[in-house]
């Protein structure tokens, strides 16, 4: 419970993303609007009774606490129960008239979105700064995917169908990788029938992450598909990058029968990307000969692009991964915040969740990522470690995701 030193604090410093001031006399929907907002974003407090100033002009509402629980049931869906305190006895801490107390409606982060239902019509509220306000389309969606009720990777693309897909990757996928027969290549509805089951495809056609794993052209359709790579020669960022290059196509390889490459996905075209920008360095074995060491291990590069590719937020439109190569570092950069309450240090003790659990999926299939979700602590954290002794980076900064290797001393 808030105390009245809490309390003061907070008056003084204002309204901010996690505090709203309010008179007790508002409406019941404007409160939901609130707590809606707030339940929508990391959670937050409506001090009722406080002025937009912060001054304190106390509780003047009758049995305040039932109309409280009452809008959070009739005007919020789905239903909200908050926590509910009042302050008293603090005219000794602060000059103000006693018998003006404070009521205190917090809730946290919603497991669910919330909606304020007022005149027949649901509406949603998120929390900017010091405002309450309706989101766009794209935060909507994107709110409704990191509470785990809508994937943005089963929404159709717009325009694309079946032949936007590389039927070679397909029977490449089906038959090497998951050892399964597949229909003829003259049998459409059969094609379909097996797309539509393993959900590369839904009856408005190729889903978006169909599209970004088996499309002939992802990038005809989604802007947001590839990596752009740069290396530049020293710490910074440069006009006069050594390499700049667009890198496109789909995530997966295509592969001959005994699994052997034969046409690269944008995983490989990473990795061949930072080796031919980094260096490598001589080292004698025992029997006297030399073996090249490169400046980062490939693993731990590998590891680092398919956890971009695979987790990634694809509703963030035209906005690629970015794949920096520096004199002291590589930088690979995933748009969008960590899904699904991860968090840094989580990651780096295993802990798994999937924004895009088909894109995942696939991915696993051709052994892209271990089954147990142990990528980051087994092979970057440890990868780094034992190849130059240092320790990753794992930075998240607003809507990117960062992921730094050091190329040690």
């Amino acid at each position: 419970m808030i105390t009245w030193v809490e309390l003061l604090d907070i008056s003084r410093n204002g309204e901010n993303s996690g505090v709203e001031f309010k008179r007790d006399d508002i409406q019941n929907h404007e409160l939901a609007k609130e707590l809606v907002a707030f339940s929508n974003l990391e959670g937050g407090m409506v001090l009722l009774g406080v002025e937009d100033d912060g001054s304190v002009s106390g509780i003047t509402r009758d049995n305040l606490e039932e109309w409280v629980m009452n809008a959070c049931r009739d005007k919020i869906r789905p239903g909200i129960i908050p926590n509910y305190a009042v302050i008293r006895d603090y005219a000794v801490i602060r000059d103000v008239e006693p018998d003006k107390d404070v009521a205190v409606v917090s809730v946290p982060r919603g497991g669910d979105v919330h909606s304020r239902w007022h005149n027949n019509r649901h509406t949603y509220f998120i929390r900017v700064g010091t405002t309450s306000r309706e989101p766009t389309p794209e935060e909507l969606s994107r709110l409704f995917q990191q509470r785990g009720t809508f994937r943005a990777e089963l929404r159709p693309v717009s325009g694309a169908s079946i032949a936007d897909l590389d039927r070679r990757r397909l029977k490449n996928y089906f038959v090497n990788v998951r050892q399964q027969d597949v229909p003829a290549d003259d049998d459409e509805t059969g094609w379909q029938t097996l797309l539509f089951n393993t959900e590369i495809m839904v009856e408005d056609g190729v889903t978006l992450a169909g599209l970004l794993l088996f499309g002939r052209n992802p990038n005809r359709f989604l802007g947001q598909a590839g990596i752009d790579a740069a290396a530049f020669p020293g710490e910074n960022k440069d006009y006069a990058a050594r390499e700049r290059s667009q890198l496109r196509g789909p995530m997966t390889p295509l592969l001959d029968e005994r699994g052997e490459l034969v046409e690269a996905g944008l995983v490989e075209q990473a990795i061949d990307f930072v080796r031919r920008n980094t260096g490598v360095t001589d080292e004698l074995e025992d029997d006297a000969r030399r073996m090249e060491i490169p400046e980062y291990p490939p693993k731990v590069v590998r590891e680092a692009v398919v956890n971009a590719v695979i987790h990634r937020d694809y509703l963030l439109t035209n906005t690629d991964i970015e794949l920096g190569v520096y004199s002291d570092r590589v930088e690979i950069i995933s748009p969008g915040r960590l899904p699904n309450g991860i968090t840094t240090d989580r990651m780096r003790t295993g802990c798994r969740a999937a924004r895009n659990q088909l894109i995942k999926d696939v991915m696993r299939d051709y052994g892209f990522l271990e089954h147990m979700g142990m990528g980051v602590p087994r092979k970057i954290v440890k990868g780094m470690q034992e190849h130059n002794g240092t320790d990753p980076g794992l930075l998240e900064d607003d809507e990117r995701f960062v992921v730094r290797l050091l190329a040690g001393d």
